[in-house]
Protein backbone atom coordinates (compact mmCIF):
# COMPACT_ATOMS: atom_id res chain seq x y z
CA UNK A 1 0.00 0.00 0.00
CA UNK A 2 1.07 3.17 -0.84
CA UNK A 3 1.84 6.03 2.06
CA UNK A 4 -0.45 8.26 0.88
CA UNK A 5 -3.14 5.99 0.30
CA UNK A 6 -2.41 4.93 4.24
CA UNK A 7 -2.81 8.40 5.47
CA UNK A 8 -5.53 8.87 3.85
CA UNK A 9 -7.21 6.16 5.42
CA UNK A 10 -5.88 7.78 8.98
CA UNK A 11 -7.37 10.95 8.12
CA UNK A 12 -10.74 9.40 7.12
CA UNK A 13 -10.31 6.99 10.61
CA UNK A 14 -9.88 10.52 12.37
CA UNK A 15 -12.72 12.60 10.67
CA UNK A 16 -15.03 9.98 11.64
CA UNK A 17 -13.66 10.39 15.53
CA UNK A 18 -14.25 13.50 15.51
CA UNK A 19 -18.13 13.73 14.17
CA UNK A 20 -18.59 11.53 17.33
CA UNK A 21 -21.44 9.13 18.03
CA UNK A 22 -21.64 5.32 19.56
CA UNK A 23 -19.18 3.60 19.74
CA UNK A 24 -16.47 6.53 19.17
CA UNK A 25 -17.11 8.10 22.51
CA UNK A 26 -16.03 5.29 24.09
CA UNK A 27 -12.42 6.07 22.59
CA UNK A 28 -9.27 6.40 25.21
CA UNK A 29 -6.96 6.54 23.12
CA UNK A 30 -5.28 5.78 20.18
CA UNK A 31 -1.48 5.18 19.13
CA UNK A 32 0.34 4.54 15.70
CA UNK A 33 3.53 1.79 15.32
CA UNK A 34 5.16 -0.39 12.83
CA UNK A 35 6.15 0.47 9.38
CA UNK A 36 4.16 3.18 9.05
CA UNK A 37 4.91 5.10 12.46
CA UNK A 38 8.80 4.52 11.07
CA UNK A 39 8.22 6.43 7.97
CA UNK A 40 7.86 3.53 5.12
CA UNK A 41 6.58 4.80 1.91
CA UNK A 42 4.68 1.38 1.08
CA UNK A 43 3.48 -0.46 4.59
CA UNK A 44 1.37 -3.54 3.70
CA UNK A 45 -1.34 -1.81 6.41
CA UNK A 46 -1.16 0.75 9.29
CA UNK A 47 -0.84 -0.98 12.67
CA UNK A 48 -3.06 0.97 15.46
CA UNK A 49 -3.57 0.41 19.22
CA UNK A 50 -7.03 1.56 20.25
CA UNK A 51 -7.57 1.75 23.94
CA UNK A 52 -11.84 1.62 24.92
CA UNK A 53 -14.48 1.19 27.40
CA UNK A 54 -17.33 -0.99 27.39
CA UNK A 55 -20.73 0.72 28.10
CA UNK A 56 -23.90 -1.73 28.74
CA UNK A 57 -24.73 -1.99 24.99
CA UNK A 58 -21.23 -2.53 23.77
CA UNK A 59 -20.81 -5.13 26.55
CA UNK A 60 -23.72 -6.78 25.05
CA UNK A 61 -23.12 -7.05 21.18
CA UNK A 62 -20.06 -8.13 22.99
CA UNK A 63 -21.08 -11.22 24.38
CA UNK A 64 -23.63 -12.00 20.86
CA UNK A 65 -21.05 -12.04 19.10
CA UNK A 66 -19.13 -14.85 21.12
CA UNK A 67 -21.88 -16.99 21.49
CA UNK A 68 -22.99 -16.44 17.84
CA UNK A 69 -20.16 -16.41 16.14
CA UNK A 70 -19.47 -12.84 15.39
CA UNK A 71 -16.41 -10.45 15.66
CA UNK A 72 -16.35 -9.43 19.20
CA UNK A 73 -15.04 -6.00 18.16
CA UNK A 74 -17.15 -5.44 14.84
CA UNK A 75 -18.93 -2.21 15.89
CA UNK A 76 -15.67 -0.92 16.80
CA UNK A 77 -14.07 -1.45 13.75
CA UNK A 78 -16.66 -0.63 11.66
CA UNK A 79 -16.91 2.73 13.27
CA UNK A 80 -13.66 3.57 13.15
CA UNK A 81 -12.63 2.29 9.60
CA UNK A 82 -15.69 2.09 7.83
CA UNK A 83 -16.09 -0.25 4.60
CA UNK A 84 -11.84 0.77 4.10
CA UNK A 85 -8.65 -2.14 4.09
CA UNK A 86 -5.38 -1.48 5.26
CA UNK A 87 -5.91 -0.67 9.27
CA UNK A 88 -4.99 -3.08 11.36
CA UNK A 89 -6.51 -2.55 14.55
CA UNK A 90 -4.77 -3.82 17.92
CA UNK A 91 -7.36 -3.73 20.80
CA UNK A 92 -6.38 -3.14 24.21
CA UNK A 93 -2.96 -3.90 23.63
CA UNK A 94 -0.88 -0.76 24.72
CA UNK A 95 0.71 -2.25 28.05
CA UNK A 96 1.62 -6.01 26.40
CA UNK A 97 3.39 -4.01 23.21
CA UNK A 98 5.03 -1.36 24.98
CA UNK A 99 6.36 -4.90 27.14
CA UNK A 100 7.97 -6.21 24.17
CA UNK A 101 9.75 -3.47 23.47
CA UNK A 102 7.84 -1.85 20.49
CA UNK A 103 7.94 1.90 19.68
CA UNK A 104 4.24 3.59 19.94
CA UNK A 105 3.61 7.33 18.76
CA UNK A 106 0.59 8.42 20.20
CA UNK A 107 -1.70 9.96 17.82
CA UNK A 108 -4.80 10.38 20.26
CA UNK A 109 -5.96 10.42 23.63
CA UNK A 110 -9.56 11.50 25.22
CA UNK A 111 -9.44 15.09 26.04
CA UNK A 112 -8.07 16.52 23.11
CA UNK A 113 -9.02 18.23 20.11
CA UNK A 114 -8.90 15.77 16.76
CA UNK A 115 -6.52 19.04 14.98
CA UNK A 116 -4.13 17.82 17.69
CA UNK A 117 -4.07 14.08 16.19
CA UNK A 118 -4.27 15.54 13.01
CA UNK A 119 -0.58 17.49 13.45
CA UNK A 120 0.79 14.38 15.16
CA UNK A 121 0.56 12.86 12.09
CA UNK A 122 1.76 15.29 9.68
CA UNK A 123 4.96 15.08 12.04
CA UNK A 124 5.04 11.23 11.14
CA UNK A 125 7.49 12.17 8.15
CA UNK A 126 8.16 9.34 5.17
CA UNK A 127 11.12 7.86 5.64
CA UNK A 128 13.40 5.88 2.59
CA UNK A 129 15.02 3.91 4.03
CA UNK A 130 12.44 2.61 6.42
CA UNK A 131 11.67 -1.21 5.17
CA UNK A 132 7.94 -2.81 5.92
CA UNK A 133 7.95 -4.23 9.89
CA UNK A 134 8.25 -8.10 9.57
CA UNK A 135 5.38 -9.57 11.31
CA UNK A 136 6.12 -10.86 15.29
CA UNK A 137 5.15 -14.31 16.35
CA UNK A 138 5.14 -15.79 12.78
CA UNK A 139 5.43 -19.32 11.70
CA UNK A 140 4.72 -21.10 8.27
CA UNK A 141 1.26 -22.43 8.69
CA UNK A 142 0.21 -18.16 9.16
CA UNK A 143 2.02 -17.49 5.56
CA UNK A 144 -0.09 -15.56 3.20
CA UNK A 145 -3.16 -15.70 5.80
CA UNK A 146 -1.74 -13.66 8.91
CA UNK A 147 -3.45 -10.27 8.50
CA UNK A 148 -6.50 -12.41 9.45
CA UNK A 149 -4.87 -13.93 12.50
CA UNK A 150 -5.03 -11.27 14.88
CA UNK A 151 -1.62 -10.71 16.86
CA UNK A 152 -2.95 -12.01 20.90
CA UNK A 153 -3.95 -15.57 18.53
CA UNK A 154 -0.24 -15.65 16.71
CA UNK A 155 1.06 -15.11 20.15
CA UNK A 156 -0.76 -17.97 21.50
CA UNK A 157 -0.50 -20.43 18.85
CA UNK A 158 3.22 -20.23 18.36
CA UNK A 159 3.80 -20.46 22.12
CA UNK A 160 1.90 -24.20 21.23
CA UNK A 161 4.56 -24.52 18.18
CA UNK A 162 7.36 -23.58 20.12
CA UNK A 163 6.54 -26.32 23.19
CA UNK A 164 6.18 -28.58 20.97
CA UNK A 165 2.76 -29.07 22.17
CA UNK A 166 0.86 -29.10 19.09
CA UNK A 167 1.71 -28.74 15.01
CA UNK A 168 -0.57 -26.59 12.82
CA UNK A 169 -0.59 -26.76 9.34
CA UNK A 170 -2.71 -24.25 6.38
CA UNK A 171 -5.39 -25.38 4.99
CA UNK A 172 -7.54 -24.34 2.11
CA UNK A 173 -11.46 -25.82 2.28
CA UNK A 174 -13.57 -26.29 -1.02
CA UNK A 175 -16.70 -25.14 -1.15
CA UNK A 176 -19.00 -27.95 -0.21
CA UNK A 177 -21.64 -29.81 1.44
CA UNK A 178 -21.57 -32.57 3.41
CA UNK A 179 -24.09 -35.67 2.83
CA UNK A 180 -24.54 -36.64 6.80
CA UNK A 181 -27.71 -36.18 7.82
CA UNK A 182 -26.30 -35.05 11.55
CA UNK A 183 -24.33 -32.61 9.53
CA UNK A 184 -26.95 -31.65 7.77
CA UNK A 185 -28.94 -30.71 10.65
CA UNK A 186 -25.92 -28.78 12.81
CA UNK A 187 -25.82 -26.63 9.45
CA UNK A 188 -29.76 -25.12 10.11
CA UNK A 189 -27.87 -23.40 12.61
CA UNK A 190 -27.18 -20.62 10.46
CA UNK A 191 -29.45 -19.38 7.26
CA UNK A 192 -28.71 -20.25 4.20
CA UNK A 193 -26.68 -17.11 2.94
CA UNK A 194 -24.08 -17.01 6.34
CA UNK A 195 -20.91 -17.05 5.99
CA UNK A 196 -20.57 -19.32 9.32
CA UNK A 197 -23.21 -22.17 7.89
CA UNK A 198 -20.51 -21.60 4.58
CA UNK A 199 -17.81 -22.61 6.52
CA UNK A 200 -19.44 -25.45 8.88
CA UNK A 201 -20.66 -27.24 5.48
CA UNK A 202 -16.83 -27.01 3.96
CA UNK A 203 -15.31 -28.31 7.25
CA UNK A 204 -17.98 -31.05 7.98
CA UNK A 205 -17.86 -32.06 4.62
CA UNK A 206 -13.92 -32.35 4.79
CA UNK A 207 -14.36 -34.30 7.88
CA UNK A 208 -16.95 -36.84 6.37
CA UNK A 209 -13.97 -37.04 3.59
CA UNK A 210 -11.75 -38.25 6.59
CA UNK A 211 -13.66 -40.66 8.34
CA UNK A 212 -13.74 -38.46 11.30
CA UNK A 213 -16.90 -39.36 13.67
CA UNK A 214 -19.16 -36.61 14.16
CA UNK A 215 -20.71 -37.76 17.40
CA UNK A 216 -16.98 -36.30 18.78
CA UNK A 217 -16.83 -33.37 16.78
CA UNK A 218 -17.67 -30.06 18.95
CA UNK A 219 -19.12 -27.13 16.19
CA UNK A 220 -18.57 -23.93 16.78
CA UNK A 221 -20.06 -24.25 20.63
CA UNK A 222 -21.82 -27.20 19.88
CA UNK A 223 -21.61 -30.78 19.53
CA UNK A 224 -23.02 -31.94 16.29
CA UNK A 225 -24.55 -35.13 18.00
CA UNK A 226 -25.74 -35.03 21.15
CA UNK A 227 -25.60 -32.25 24.28
CA UNK A 228 -23.45 -29.66 25.18
CA UNK A 229 -24.19 -30.71 28.54
CA UNK A 230 -23.10 -34.83 28.40
CA UNK A 231 -19.55 -36.15 29.32
CA UNK A 232 -18.90 -36.63 25.98
CA UNK A 233 -14.79 -36.21 25.36
CA UNK A 234 -15.27 -34.39 22.07
CA UNK A 235 -12.02 -35.12 19.97
CA UNK A 236 -12.15 -32.55 16.98
CA UNK A 237 -13.60 -28.97 17.62
CA UNK A 238 -14.25 -26.04 15.30
CA UNK A 239 -14.02 -22.66 15.37
CA UNK A 240 -14.84 -19.54 13.47
CA UNK A 241 -12.95 -16.23 13.24
CA UNK A 242 -11.09 -16.93 16.41
CA UNK A 243 -14.10 -16.45 18.85
CA UNK A 244 -13.21 -18.93 21.04
CA UNK A 245 -9.47 -19.36 20.13
CA UNK A 246 -8.40 -19.41 24.42
CA UNK A 247 -10.47 -22.86 24.48
CA UNK A 248 -7.97 -24.15 22.05
CA UNK A 249 -5.28 -25.39 24.41
CA UNK A 250 -8.17 -26.31 27.23
CA UNK A 251 -9.71 -28.66 24.04
CA UNK A 252 -6.45 -30.27 23.60
CA UNK A 253 -5.78 -31.58 26.81
CA UNK A 254 -8.16 -34.40 26.13
CA UNK A 255 -9.47 -33.93 22.46
CA UNK A 256 -6.80 -34.70 19.12
CA UNK A 257 -7.56 -31.76 17.18
CA UNK A 258 -8.71 -28.58 16.19
CA UNK A 259 -10.11 -27.03 12.62
CA UNK A 260 -10.18 -22.69 12.67
CA UNK A 261 -11.75 -21.48 9.52
CA UNK A 262 -10.21 -17.90 9.77
CA UNK A 263 -12.33 -15.73 8.10
CA UNK A 264 -15.54 -17.07 6.99
CA UNK A 265 -16.91 -15.01 4.45
CA UNK A 266 -19.62 -15.58 1.75
CA UNK A 267 -17.75 -16.10 -1.18
CA UNK A 268 -13.56 -15.80 -0.65
CA UNK A 269 -11.46 -18.97 -0.69
CA UNK A 270 -11.77 -21.01 3.28
CA UNK A 271 -8.69 -20.52 5.12
CA UNK A 272 -8.30 -22.76 7.60
CA UNK A 273 -5.62 -23.74 10.17
CA UNK A 274 -5.57 -27.28 11.84
CA UNK A 275 -3.95 -27.60 15.10
CA UNK A 276 -3.14 -31.06 15.66
CA UNK A 277 -2.30 -31.87 19.66
CA UNK A 278 1.45 -33.61 19.87
CA UNK A 279 2.24 -33.36 23.14
CA UNK A 280 -0.05 -33.03 26.25
CA UNK A 281 2.78 -32.35 28.79
CA UNK A 282 4.12 -29.37 27.50
CA UNK A 283 0.34 -27.77 27.10
CA UNK A 284 0.03 -24.75 28.99
CA UNK A 285 -1.17 -24.62 32.35
CA UNK A 286 -4.91 -23.45 32.29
Amino acid sequence: MKRERATTLLNDMLNRLEEGGWPLDLVDEILVFGSYARGALNPSDVDLIVEHRRDDRLTSEFLHSLSYGGDPSASMKRALKGRSRGLQIHFGERKSLEAEGFELTLLWTRGEPVDAARARLAAITPDPEAGRAPRDHMIEAFDGIDRWVPRPVRIDLTDLVDRKAATIRQLQLPDTEPAHPAALEALTRWSETSPLRRAAAAVLAHLEATSRPLDSVYLHGEPVIGSRYSDTTWQTAVGFGWSHHRSIPRHLQEGTDWFEVVRPTRTQPLHTLHITVQDRSALPDL
